[in-house]
């Protein structure tokens, strides 16, 4: 049989029953996008600038998008989008600041 390479830098380790909203673990769902270079990017409880701020993502860092969500519009690097990443349990980022390829929905809507 064959041997099965994987890049460890584009895995995450989460708990799906932590997402909320979240479908199971697939390999679509492991995959992390790198936030825009040179941006410390705000990770909000909601999918708005005013929701809270629970964290702070320095430049440089990778997450992961178990779903994703339309709300408040925001301009960032990759343009002006309305749509949110959910990254963990109650965490969102504005997929301006998320490099995914694409100006569309790259994971399923959260619920």
């Amino acid at each position: 049989m064959g041997e099965i390479e994987m890049a460890t830098e584009d895995i995450a380790v989460t708990d799906a029953a932590d997402v909320a909203g979240a479908e199971p673990l697939t390999a679509q769902a492991l995959r992390t996008y790198p936030l825009a270079p040179g941006h410390n990017v705000n990770v909000r409880s909601g999918p708005g600038t005013h929701f809270g701020i629970v964290r702070t993502l320095a430049a440089g860092s990778r997450v992961p998008i178990y779903c994703q969500c339309p709300g408040e519009s925001v301009s960032g690097p990759y343009g002006t989008s309305s749509i949110w990443d959910n990254i963990s349990n109650g965490q969102f980022v504005s997929d301006a600041y998320v490099q995914t390829g694409t100006d569309g929905y790259v994971a399923p809507k959260c619920s």
